[in-house]
């Protein structure tokens, strides 16, 4: 039997007869939004077998079932990046288990840097594309059809439908929401400001070290995703100040109350959203 599968019945059994329905992955400075998620059950990665234990700080290492606004959540609270050297199927484990436990969608929250000094440190950010700087995929390998397909189209990676929700969401609560590309630079270094201007003229607006592969994975398995970035700082050579996974974890944190309310408005209207198939 295959880890995510394994993972799944573990996942199963933990949900009580009620598997989840929504997957979602908090990013770094955001594990405390997990703390909206009433009456969880609490899971190690080291007890869900392929799930690789965090090496960064940020990223707690466990997963929590339970109830937010009507939905059942599977709650990662933190990812693991290729850069803390994983090969990249790694990355597809979790995202499959999701899956195979019964969840039809997927959020993915990350931290990033903006290439828009008007769209600065606290902003949220809807991603309606990104772009694969890296090259590198989680779906290299032989590919299992019983999964997904071998080639796949990624026109609607970022979910069109849950993206309105999402506006929708932010509209009931007053908040700004931008929409943005997303593009995936491997790390763990940042950028140079030449990469930056170079990213900005491929039409980048958010630059970042994760999220790509969650969604290619999840794409590949049939999940509906979406995507929100916290925008943590200006990218190299539009801040004028240092670089710093402290800074990214602080602002993380300061933001972290506003995206769980848009993330407590999109859940309740989730049930306007069916699964797909």
């Amino acid at each position: 039997m295959s880890e995510h599968i394994r993972a799944a019945e573990i996942l199963k059994g933990a949900a009580g007869g009620r598997p989840p329905e929504v997957g979602m992955l908090l990013g770094s400075g955001l594990g405390e939004i997990a703390d909206r998620i009433n009456n969880p059950v609490t899971l190690s990665y080291a007890d869900l077998p392929g799930f690789p234990a965090p090496t960064v700080r940020g990223h707690s290492g466990q997963l929590l079932i339970g109830d937010w606004n009507g939905r059942r959540i599977a709650c990662m609270q933190g990812r693991f990046h290729l850069y803390e050297g994983h090969k990249p199927p790694t990355v597809a484990i979790p995202i499959r288990a999701l899956k195979a436990a019964g969840c039809h969608s997927l959020v993915l929250t990350c931290a990033a840097g903006s290439l828009n000094p008007e769209v600065g440190p606290g902003s949220l950010v809807a991603l309606n594309d990104h772009i694969n700087w890296s090259g590198i995929s989680p779906l290299i390998g032989p590919n299992d059809e019983t999964i997904g397909p071998r080639f796949f189209d990624l026109s609607n990676t970022y979910d069109t439908a849950l993206r309105g929700a999402l506006h929708e969401s932010a509209k009931e609560l007053g908040q700004t929401l931008h929409e943005g590309v997303y593009l995936w630079a491997l790390g763990p270094n940042f950028e140079t400001p030449a990469e930056i201007e170079a990213f900005r003229r491929l039409g980048a607006d958010l630059v970042g070290m994760s999220t790509v592969p969650e969604a290619l994975a999840a794409v590949h398995c049939g999940l509906r995703v979406a995507a929100i970035a916290v925008v943590t700082n200006l990218a190299a050579g539009i801040q004028t100040t240092a670089l710093s996974h402290e800074e990214t974890l602080s602002a993380g944190t300061q933001a972290a109350p506003h995206l769980g309310e848009l993330l407590d408005r999109l859940f309740g209207r989730l049930h306007h959203y069916p699964p797909q198939g």
